[in-house]
């Protein structure tokens, strides 16, 4: 039997196990509010960069790594989070997130320097990795496929929404008096979220038998710390020796990491999925996302501030705009699920992500502030559509015993593309915010022309 036969199901699929019967709710419940919490650390640094840089007296070149370290540790790990979570218990990784996570949170907090706190921030993305990638494979255990399926993963992706929304918010509250507040608090349903996890969830597990695919999973880690060091050491020029070593090593590693799953009995990931439309349009949805979504929005909040003087509270509650907006809306979309394709569903959401972000055309250099308003209701739309179709084409494009690994793939192209999105919006910042935006909405045209072109393909 040939690899691409054992892993992509064209024989008959190992069956997943489950210690007990799942409980749907509650596992909805729990992973969503997990995924909450990760989301909502992940953005908390928009707002507590300021006070870290004073408090460490950070360096300016140093001060991309204190937003760079949480998408490192996501990136490095997400997909070899799903691999571990489908073969040796899907809960028990989760489980582990979720303690991880409020550990870290409580050691960033004491954190007495840069690279302290960047070493915390990397484990915390290493932890928001596991959390992440499980939580999709527990709901394709939980829900049988079809309409519930669809509504749980909307559910789920409007929580994305949901932690991008309140993280900031909360953030600049706390911020007001301590910065060290932030991660501390959110410490602390992180805790309670996995006490929670231990009764509430059953165990599910699609075993492939074999060892685990250690090589694979330093490899290819190895290469993403590589890549993700290049985007955040190359804001300072992309030329310089250190960067491009670190892009020859990222290019490198990758490579070494295809011969080494090419000969794997057990592979990590299957790369004849990479020959699958509807895994490469999850795919390159999930990494155009982090490149023109995310990278844009994880800098508005600076833009305004230097632009337009923008107070950090006000700047919270007009990202909350859009990432209200994008909760709402994704909530709702679950309900498009048997009407819609998921890759129209990500083409219509960026395609109003486009129309949202042209609408803010000369509004961040001279303001007004309430000029932003209709553009970001139009762009969190657009993004609400998107993270509601990115869970649901992450699991329908893999063969369900995959579900964890699947969910994997999609975030690590997510993360990538926002470590991507972020160098690339500073990059291009000091050329005016015009630029920035019309950039923006040019990479999700190009994202939404490409998700149905792969399928059109594929189709005739």
């Amino acid at each position: 039997m040939t690899q691409a036969a054992r892993t992509t199901g064209t024989t008959q699929p190992p069956q997943a196990t489950a210690a007990g019967g799942a409980r749907p709710g509650a596992t909805l419940a729990v992973t969503s509010a997990a995924t909450a919490v990760a989301l909502m650390n992940y953005t908390a640094p928009m707002l507590t960069l300021p006070g870290m840089t004073a408090s460490f007296h950070t360096a300016l070149s140093a001060q991309a790594w204190l937003l760079n370290g949480a998408p490192l540790g996501l990136a490095a790990l997400l997909l070899i989070a799903g691999s571990l979570a489908d073969d040796h218990g899907r809960r028990r990784v989760f489980l582990i997130g979720t303690l991880a996570l409020g550990i870290t949170m409580a050691l960033g907090a004491l954190a007495p320097t840069t690279l302290a706190f960047t070493l915390a921030r990397i484990a915390q993305g290493m932890a928001s990795a596991a959390i992440l990638a499980s939580s999709l494979g527990l709901l394709v255990a939980a829900f049988p496929v079809g309409a519930a399926r669809i509504r749980a993963t909307g559910v789920w992706g409007a929580f994305v929404s949901a932690g991008i929304a309140v993280g900031p918010l909360l953030a600049g509250g706390l911020a007001t008096f301590n910065w060290r507040l932030v991660y501390a608090v959110l410490a602390v349903p992180a805790l309670i979220t996995g006490g929670f996890a231990l009764r509430a969830l059953s165990e599910s597990r699609s075993p492939r038998g074999g060892r685990p695919d250690v090589p694979a999973a330093v490899t290819l880690g190895l290469a993403f710390t590589a890549l993700i060091g290049a985007l955040t050491l190359g804001r300072d020029g992309w030329l310089r020796p250190p960067v491009l070593a670190l892009l020859l090593a990222a290019a490198a590693l990758t490579t070494a990491f295809v011969v080494v799953e090419r000969r794997a009995a057990t592979p990590m990931i299957d790369l004849a999925l990479f020959r699958r439309a509807e895994f490469l349009a999850s795919s390159a949805g999930a990494l155009f996302t982090g490149l023109a979504v995310i990278g844009f929005f994880s800098y508005l909040p600076a833009l305004l501030a230097q632009l337009l003087g923008t107070s950090p509270m006000n700047a919270a509650w007009l990202f909350v705009l859009w990432s209200g907006t994008a909760f709402v809306v994704a909530l709702q979309a679950r309900r498009l699920g048997g009407r819609i394709a998921a890759r129209h569903q990500l083409a219509i959401g960026f395609a109003l992500h486009a129309a949202g972000v042209l609408a803010l055309l000369g509004a961040l250099a001279s303001g007004p502030l309430p000029r932003l308003v209709p553009g970001l209701l139009v762009a969190g739309t657009g993004s609400g559509l998107l993270n509601a179709a990115l869970p649901r084409l992450a699991v329908e494009s893999v063969p369900p015993e995959r579900a964890a690994m699947g969910s994997g793939a999609n975030n690590t192209a997510r993360y990538i593309g926002s470590s991507a999105g972020v160098a690339l919006t500073i990059a291009l910042a000091p050329a005016g915010p015009d630029t920035v935006i019309v950039v923006s909405a040019a990479l999700a045209v190009v994202a939404g022309a490409l998700t149905l072109t792969l399928r059109s393909r594929r189709e005739v």
